[in-house]
């Protein structure tokens, strides 16, 4: 409790600065352990309290709020409805509906107590100020200029979402009794019980014609609450276009409109024009140059540009007809060794002919 994660229920409901300021201490910390704590919300608890000092121990019994739980339990439902993006008709709901949404928050095997929700509402609208409620009605706040109060129009709202809700539900009924007299009064003509078939078949009719009727009760709720849905949407947009106007009409009224926009665009070219001319007096008043000593050196840093490309480029000229050059001197030699090569082949065949012939009449002695 020093670290104000658990505080008397009673206390707490009487006191909107509880969570701010800590009051009060428990001697044995260890009997609230979290992993002893069954459920999250309002525990009875006995054993030795003690109230704003250390001093006069009484024994009671107590309930007591789990802060820590209502703050994640309350975190968690302005999480899930805010992540919607929802119109505001989304944002209204009946306390039942409420129940019935956010029931298992914070387990889904176990649902909050009536005791929960009311210090769970109580959290959301005195010290967080996520919602407004009036005891019946809940407005989620999408910002901190929303309204904390609810409006004729959001208990509607929330009456007909709860209507709706309901009507689902009786719809949902009659289509389960619908199935299961058909299922009666196909078993009661196979056993050849005709009075119980009669029976099914009737309760079958009544139970279709108050279907009907419930679809078409819904199907009007339906329609009003979209035309709802439309308006408030429409009065959205009318709102944004009033603001815009609004923040339009207070710039306008800074500029000074457009006669004074025209006289401000006239200074600035007569000052605009000023600054030239005093711009050409200080040129007049500077240094002459000569232009035609100006045109000399211009023309003579082009000769010099031109000659360094001249040079540049009888410079590749002469090596790249020094490279033809070398390989004329190749192609020469080449074609000198391959003749002297062809020489030394035709001599060798003429030597090897004239050994041939100066054997051939020896031969032919013996």
């Amino acid at each position: 409790m020093q670290n104000r994660t658990i505080v008397p229920l009673q206390v707490y409901r009487v006191n909107p600065a509880i969570l701010q300021k800590p009051q009060w201490r428990l001697i044995d910390p260890g009997v609230l352990n979290p992993w002893n704590v069954m459920s999250w919300g309002l525990k009875q608890l006995k054993g030795v309290v003690v109230g704003t000092d250390d001093s006069s121990p009484v024994l009671q019994g107590q309930e007591w709020v789990l802060v820590e739980n209502l703050k994640e339990a309350a975190g968690g439902i302005v999480k899930k409805v805010m992540g919607r993006s929802p119109s505001n008709t989304d944002l209204v709901y009946s306390k039942e509906s409420f129940v019935s949404e956010f029931g298992t928050t914070l387990n889904q095997d176990s649902e909050l107590s009536e005791a929960d929700f009311d210090v769970l509402l109580l959290y959301l609208s005195r010290d967080s100020g996520a919602i407004a409620y009036d005891g019946k009605t809940i407005k989620f706040r999408p910002s901190n200029d929303a309204p904390r109060e609810i409006t004729q129009q959001d208990s509607t709202i929330a009456s007909i979402k709860a209507l709706m809700a309901t009507m689902t539900k009786q719809v949902e009924g009659l289509e389960n009794k619908i199935s299961e007299l058909n299922s009666a009064a196909k078993a009661a003509l196979h056993n050849k019980n005709r009075i119980s078939a009669l029976s099914a078949v009737r309760s079958k009719k009544l139970a279709e014609r108050n279907l009907q009727q419930r679809l078409d009760t819904l199907a009007q709720l339906e329609e009003v609450y979209s035309k709802i849905e439309q308006a408030t949407s429409q009065i959205e947009y009318v709102q944004v276009m009033e603001a815009s106007t609004g923040v339009l009409r207070g710039l306008n009224t800074q500029i000074g409109g457009a006669e004074r926009v025209e006289d401000v665009v006239d200074e600035l070219r007569e000052e605009m024009s000023k600054v030239d001319e005093i711009g050409n007096i200080m040129n007049e008043a500077g240094p002459q140059v000569d232009e035609a000593e100006i045109d000399e050196e211009l023309e003579e840093l082009e000769n010099k540009e031109r000659q360094a490309v001249e040079e540049e480029e009888a410079e590749k000229t002469r090596q790249k007809l020094a490279e033809l050059d070398n390989l004329e001197q190749k192609a020469k030699e080449a074609a000198r060794i391959a003749g002297s090569e062809q020489n030394l082949d035709s001599e060798l065949e003429e030597r090897l002919s004239r050994m041939s012939v100066e054997e051939n009449p020896s031969t032919a002695a013996q």
